[in-house]
């Protein structure tokens, strides 16, 4: 409960003031921007601070980062989608993201001329994502503003994705694969078809014959047949314009480029590195090393270093290259391929830390402290040789006692150092307590032919912990030099969560019997209590899945306001820049700050540009993280569209009015059980319990509940799978009664069974993670 706030004294603004201030004023709007405007000093800044958390648990105003704006109000500067012209051919645009849960109906943009059009400024379509500058369209009005495009991030590409169907006359008709599209069904006329068989994955474009005649499409490239997984990436790859074929000038840029020298650059050929990554991985992008400290005043502690590929070396600021990379923003990893961020000669060959090569590297050296706090760190441009390149399970088994060929000469010397300098790290990182989520992350082996073999869970081993702990010191030893430097970066920000989650956390946690924690700060280790009351429970899976829920998106920011997850005021990603733009920008950075080369972020770099570069690399990372996940949806349906009428145990991951969504226990998917379909009752859905209660039994499914299911449907293009109940609900409490509830389905008699349903389309509900 917020604290009271105290009698207002005539000298300071009213709360009506203070919102009305944050509501009308573009830009960043924080405590001192208000404290400027109202004059406010001294201890009244205390006041004010109340006054502004105050705000925010009522609903009034929303925070993100020290920066606040009026609840469900769009800020100043926004990444927008534009879906449609109006009746008066006006663009209308929609914000990219934005949790109408929380905020109600999404807000309409009304796209605005340019008010200074220039020569060659590219014109905004219908289908394009852009940045714009919005304001309300009418003062107090938040659902609809105007909006100017600053930028714009992606064109809409003239192409459309789709299952053809061929007609035994010719051509055939196009069913596109987007739900969203527009398009509901398109004519392919005979002598378009590019060669394409019925069930057939194709890319079309669109094209009108007349004037006022109905849209057809032309197959321009024929991809394969749907029935085959190795499409289903394809899918994705498409649908959310993931560009994955190189332009010329990139890939010649990449073919020319020279193998880095030792000019301008320390020697370091003889530090023992060495890369730990998973088996199969193609480019290694970071190599650790590890001594005792032989300094008398740092005895018990350790030197650790970690040594990144130089890919600012290859890739200079306004090439090909780098425009390539800033429009993919970061790899995309799927189980049958990978949409690099750069092309191969620089990930796989020359920015490669291939073992007994030279290879260019950004290196920081971090003395760390026997009570494993980093005491100092120092950045280097190195030449370096790896010493062996290592798996995690191989450096795990020497560790265990089971060392190879390869690591059995490197034991002592090198790999035991690596564990000693682990062990101290830890003792600061447990202090720290950053989140400690316990999700099994599965993975999807294909058979040669690209179908699925299996789905697993990868066992984690304290090496993946190991190198996951050196990166998190590397990352943040690049902010806190960059910080020192007094150079604009882009930080890797975690917000905390909002009230409006923590108040959903504590209504999940409340109907399993759990209380929420209501003594002190939010911090992570809020949550890490709730996670341990849980730890060894039939409720541990599904509380850590709803308390990842309840977590705020990271993203990119030149505004730092911290890292939540990670308990840490400052983190920048600066290990990986093979694969993701963001880290690159940090070593242009680093270059740059510590005089490293010419090919540093370039001195006329403003805070906006980084501002414009980190909502384009947030919004193709999200992008990316939508792909993947779409993606194992649909190769799982896939897997399982043959085992139609087989059961499985898995647990209810969600509920709403219209059924209960299950994630099975074998292979982590989801799917949907319509409410209609529950029972022989007429259930309701009670909000405040999540769960769906039978009028006139009492029999109760509840978010969190064991259950054993049937696949009944599988649609694996749509990624949906429908599931029938087979298991019993509970029948503790009263059944539920008709006041304040909302119907959940119609009522059977009672002596009706339950069976299987007409098939319905079932579109999954996806969640942010």
């Amino acid at each position: 409960m917020a604290k009271r706030i105290k009698p207002v004294p005539s000298t300071l603004p009213s709360r009506e003031d203070i919102v009305a201030f944050i509501a009308k004023t573009p830009g960043k709007v924080g405590k001192r921007e208000i404290a400027q405007a109202f004059g406010i000093k001294g201890g009244d800044r205390i006041w004010l601070k109340q006054m502004l958390k105050g705000l925010e648990i009522e609903g009034i105003v929303d925070r993100r980062g020290k920066n606040v704006h009026k609840a469900g109000q769009l800020p100043p500067v926004v990444l927008a989608d534009i879906k449609k012209r109006d009746r008066d051919g006006e663009l209308i645009a929609e914000p990219t993201e934005w949790d109408a849960e929380e905020h109600g109906p999404v807000p309409t943009i009304v796209i605005m001329p340019s008010r200074k059009p220039r020569p060659g400024m590219p014109v905004a379509g219908v289908g394009d994502r852009a940045l714009l500058r919005v304001e309300p369209l009418k003062p107090g009005d938040i659902h609809r503003y105007s909006g100017r495009v600053t930028k714009i991030i992606a064109k809409q590409r003239a192409q459309l994705l789709g299952i053809f169907k061929a007609i035994p006359e010719g051509g055939g008709r196009l069913i596109p694969v987007d739900k969203k599209s527009r398009e509901r069904e398109l004519l392919i006329r005979p002598g378009d078809e590019a060669g394409a068989e019925d069930g057939d994955l194709v890319s079309t474009s669109i094209v009108k014959h007349g004037h006022f005649a109905l849209p057809h499409a032309k197959v321009k490239e024929r991809l394969g047949s749907i029935k085959s997984e190795k499409a289903v990436s394809l899918i994705a790859i498409h649908t959310h314009n993931i560009p994955n074929v190189f332009p010329a000038a990139a890939l010649s840029e990449a073919e020319h480029a020279e193998h880095a020298s030792l000019s301008g650059r320390e020697d370091w050929r003889h530090v023992p590195l060495v890369t730990i990554d998973p088996p199969d991985a193609k480019d290694h992008d970071d190599a650790v090393h590890a001594v005792r400290d032989e300094d008398e005043n740092n005895l018990g502690g350790f030197i650790v270093t970690v040594a990144i590929a130089d890919v600012a070396a290859y890739v200079r600021p306004g090439s090909a290259l780098d425009s390539e990379a800033q429009e993919r923003g970061n790899s995309v990893y799927f189980p049958d391929r990978v949409v690099p961020m750069l092309p191969e000669r620089i990930s796989n060959d020359l920015c490669s830390l291939r073992p007994h090569q030279p290879r260019p590297a950004l290196a920081v050296r971090m003395v760390i402290g026997p009570d494993g706090r980093k005491k100092s760190h120092a950045f280097h441009r190195v030449l370096m040789r790896s010493a062996a390149k290592l798996s995690y399970q191989q450096a795990q088994a020497a560790i265990d006692g089971h060392p190879d060929d390869t690591t059995a000469p490197i034991l002592d010397s090198i790999l035991k150092p690596l564990w000693a300098a682990f062990a101290c790290v830890k003792k600061a990182r447990d202090i720290r307590e950053p989140l400690f989520l316990d999700l099994p992350e599965r993975k999807i082996v294909l058979k040669p032919d690209g179908t699925v073999d299996r789905v697993y869970v990868p066992e984690r081993l304290e090496a993946h912990k190991l190198i996951e702990e050196f990166m998190i010191l590397a990352n943040v030893a690049a902010a806190e030099a960059l910080e020192k430097a007094d150079t604009d970066l882009i930080y890797r920000v975690h917000d905390e969560p909002s009230l409006e989650k923590m108040r959903a956390l504590s209504e999940v946690l409340a109907s399993i019997g759990l209380k929420m924690p209501t003594q002190g700060p939010i911090k992570p280790e809020l949550f890490n209590r709730i996670l341990r009351s849980v730890d060894g429970s039939e409720h541990q899976l599904f509380i850590n899945e709803v308390v990842l829920r309840s977590q705020s998106q990271a993203e990119y920011s030149a505004e730092n306001y911290g890292h939540f997850g990670l308990n840490l005021k400052r983190y920048a990603h600066f290990t990986s820049p093979i694969r993701r733009y963001a880290d690159l920008i940090v070593h242009r950075a680093l270059v740059a700050a510590f005089k490293f080369g010419k090919d540093g972020l370039p001195p006329h770099t403003t805070r906006a540009e980084l501002i414009e570069i980190s909502a384009r690399i947030s919004a193709a990372e999200r992008r990316a993280m939508a792909a993947e996940r779409e993606t194992n949806d649909r190769l799982i349906a896939h897997f399982l569209a043959d085992r139609i009428g087989a059961s499985f145990d898995g647990q209810i991951s969600g509920v709403t009015k219209s059924g209960l969504f299950i994630k099975l226990d074998e292979t982590g998917a989801d799917g949907f059980v319509p409410a209609a379909t529950i029972g022989n009752d007429y259930y309701r859905f009670d909000e405040r319990t999540h769960s769906m209660r039978g009028e006139r039994t009492g029999e109760t499914y509840r978010l969190g509940d064991r259950v054993h299911v049937k696949l009944v449907e599988a649609a694996p293009v749509a990624g949906a799978l429908r599931f029938e109940l087979l298991s019993e609900g509970r029948y503790s409490g009263k059944p539920q009664g008709a006041k304040g509830a909302k119907k959940g389905r119609a009522p059977k008699s009672s002596g009706q069974s339950r069976r299987p349903t007409p098939k319905v389309k079932v579109k999954r509900k996806s969640r942010a993670g």
